[in-house]
């Protein structure tokens, strides 16, 4: 399947320093870039193993005995490891977000820019939809969606006019979606508020903010002292919790300081925040908000 060129591909996979007998975790799969890119770089010893929900990516599985596709979410990352006997592994990839393939197919409704049924499901098998988000929660609901996910004033004037207009007829498509916001969508700020709207949406579909907390917790139970996280953000939400967690093991407040002031953190980030270039920006539209942080297990 069509799957647009990877974001920060050398940069990300440099960050794992990878060793040539290592064991690495590609934990967002898609179109099976950077895990070729691993592949490359690992000898015949080894192993990489990665991560994909979604069943079209499937189809990009690479044929190679050192390499392994597991069809789930990798908030069970430990979990599955384990049935494949690995406890400890030498680095982690995550490029978070949506595939630029999930955004360009316009019957899985991800995108603002075509006509679709609302769906927004990473995995199809999910019983949870933006359809029925938006048809089926309460009025307080949808705010807090709207306020937390996609950081809007407008939230509760948003939430307000989707209860309203669904009680007359059912919100089925993400073009009647758009004509019952309309009135909240400022000129020349449209195509932005809408990327807000559908962002808060997907991310409560999916949820990615509470996948995204349980991943990284187990990622300090999986590496070996001096393995590494290499992790991509699209988002501030997204980028706030790899950043917070890197520095300090913890999601809010402060790590606990012993006897002698000291603090024990699992992981020291390596190097500073890294963007793309300007180049790869023009060349790859989506990687222009991509955030990448990289970090070693102490």
């Amino acid at each position: 399947m069509e799957y647009h060129n990877p974001v920060l591909l050398k940069e990300t996979v440099a960050g794992l320093a990878i060793k040539p007998d290592g064991v690495y975790v590609d934990v967002t799969f898609g179109g099976g870039g950077h895990s070729r890119e691993i592949l490359s770089r690992l000898g015949p010893e080894g192993k990489l193993y990665a991560f994909d929900q979604d069943a079209d990516a499937l189809e990009n599985a690479i044929d190679d005995p050192r390499f392994t596709l597991i069809n789930e979410n990798f908030r069970f990352i430990k979990r599955f490891l384990r049935l494949y006997g690995v406890k400890k592994v030498d680095g982690i990839l995550g490029d978070f977000g949506v595939s630029s393939h999930q955004f360009d197919v316009a019957e899985r409704g991800f995108s603002t820019r075509f006509e679709a049924d609302l769906d927004m499901r990473m995995n199809q098998g999910s019983e949870l939809s933006a359809y029925h988000v938006v048809n089926e929660y309460e009025e307080e609901a949808l705010r807090n969606v709207f306020y937390e996910y996609g950081e809007l004033r407008a939230a509760p004037k948003l939430a307000k006019a989707i209860v309203t207009a669904r009680q007359d007829e059912k919100i089925k498509t993400s073009e009647t979606l758009k004509d019952v916001l309309r009135p909240f969508l400022v000129k020349h700020k449209e195509h932005k508020l809408l990327a807000q709207i559908y962002q808060a949406i997907r991310i409560e579909v999916n949820q990615e903010i509470e996948v995204l907390k349980e991943f990284l917790l187990q990622t300090e139970g999986l590496l070996d002292a001096g393995g590494r996280i290499s992790l991509i953000s699209y988002h501030s939400l997204e980028d706030r919790l790899v950043k917070r967690y890197i520095r300090s093991g913890l999601f809010e407040g402060e790590p606990e300081k012993d006897l002698y002031g000291n603090v024990s953190v699992p992981f020291k980030k390596v190097g500073g925040l890294i963007v793309p270039s300007d180049k790869e920006i023009k060349e790859n539209s989506r990687a222009r908000s991509a955030k990448l942080r990289v970090a070693t297990r102490l």
